[in-house]
């Protein structure tokens, strides 16, 4: 048994490579090997926002505060809401963050694969994101 206390871990910013704006993200757990699950806590003050990505397992965000955005290519974005779950396949490229007045923050959960957790794309444009308002 492995125990991570609370405030333990420090929190980081992302690489703006990948994300727009203002963000926070705290660990909340990476399985060690053969187990490939892995956790994070993530803040998006107002208007920001993920760059297009996928996984190779799929992911899954449960919002946990505020209101969101997540859009999956070639559809309408969706509003998320606080206690809201939601699921992406397997390689569906999507960006998620938060609305341009509201802070959002998530739990989001995904596998890796060798390591690798998440495929980062092209950022997500003004009016991309704007056309979701």
């Amino acid at each position: 048994m492995e125990i991570k206390r609370c405030g333990s871990r420090p929190s980081s910013r992302p690489s703006p490579d990948y994300f727009t704006g203002s963000v926070r993200q705290d660990p909340i757990f990476e399985a060690p090997a053969p187990a490939r699950m892995r956790s994070l806590s993530v803040t998006f003050e107002p208007g920001a926002r993920t760059a297009w990505h996928t996984h190779p397992l799929g992911q899954t965000l449960i919002v946990t505060s505020g209101i969101g955005w997540a859009q999956v290519w070639g559809e309408a974005a969706q509003e998320i809401r606080c206690g809201d779950v939601v699921w992406f396949a397997p390689g569906e490229k999507h960006w998620h963050g938060a609305s341009a007045l509201t802070a959002m923050s998530h739990i989001s959960i995904q596998e890796a694969v060798d390591g690798k957790a998440v495929d980062w794309l092209e950022h997500v444009t003004d009016a991309q994101y704007m056309a979701a308002v």
